[in-house]
């Protein structure tokens, strides 16, 4: 494992923590994740324990293939992913697309099979909470319910304003619905953890830092250049997201399609797309 596998391993960890905590995502064990993101004391293999979450795997491995890159867990690959960067922008959408309509075939509610040629197709976790995941769909008639859910599970960024022992109060935009169209709207006061029980995904944050979060938790700190890679890459998703809103497509089961690094083949397991 490279330096840079052994970065972007321990990079995928602390974005895929906050889910896998709540049982959303990835095997169990989410208190020894943290304790080896945390010290190195978990006694877990990050690497293995990246693969195990199969719902970023296509667009880690697309990245990788666009990028001429061996390890999907290169640290360019997996900031790709979470954050975003030219590397992101770089991967064919058409290309994307099919990948990831085979990979996540038998996986009902999305819209992600609704989509025919939207060149807003990225290799982006944003278009994974958007295009895969049923809760777009959901918005119109479940409201802040789902709303909610996508506010979380998308990465957001924004300012530490205050800090205290384990929390920090972060000034962002949150993601609103106007009844017709989701947005980012003005900047808002939340609270999330950067610290639990001694144990932290970042080092102690101060005030006017750069982070993002990922449900309730501050992932990583933030550049500039990360902050608009990130902005980039979430207004994208969203104009995907409101053209697709309103699809009224079917949520049954959706019949296997050919996998496109195989010529001719066909059929695929369901992934886990949390």
């Amino acid at each position: 494992m490279s330096e840079s596998g052994s970065r972007g391993a321990r990079l995928f960890g602390r974005y895929a923590f906050p889910p896998n905590e709540l049982g959303y995502c990835g095997p169990p064990g989410s208190e020894e994740l943290l304790a080896e993101l945390d010290s190195g004391e978990g006694g877990i293999d990050l690497v293995s324990r990246a693969r195990a979450f199969d719902g970023a795997w296509p667009y880690l491995e697309a990245l990788a293939e666009c990028g001429n890159i061996a390890d999907p867990l290169d640290d360019a690959v997996v900031r790709a992913y979470w954050v975003g960067s030219g590397l992101t922008d770089a991967v064919d959408p058409a290309r994307l697309l099919a990948r990831v309509q085979y990979a996540f075939a038998g996986q009902p509610g999305g819209v992600v099979h609704d989509i025919v040629g939207d060149s807003n197709c990225l290799a982006h976790h944003s278009f994974h909470v958007f295009a895969v995941y049923p809760w777009l769909k959901l918005v119109p008639r479940a409201g802040p319910q789902a709303l909610s859910v996508l506010q979380q599970c998308r990465i957001r960024w924004g300012t530490v304003v205050q800090l205290d022992r384990e929390q920090a109060v972060v000034r962002s935009r949150p993601l609103v619905f106007d009844g017709s169209v989701l947005s980012l709207g003005t900047e808002a006061l939340e609270t999330v953890r950067w610290s639990a029980d001694g144990r932290a995904l970042v080092d102690r944050p101060s005030e006017g830092d750069l982070v993002s979060m990922h449900w309730d938790w501050m992932c990583d700190r933030l550049t500039a250049p990360d902050v608009d890679a990130l902005d980039r890459c979430t207004d994208r998703a969203l104009t995907l997201a409101n053209r697709y809103l309103k699809s009224d497509g079917d949520d049954g089961p959706v019949a296997p399609r050919s996998d496109p690094r195989t010529p001719g083949g066909t059929g695929a397991p369901a992934r886990r797309a949390w």
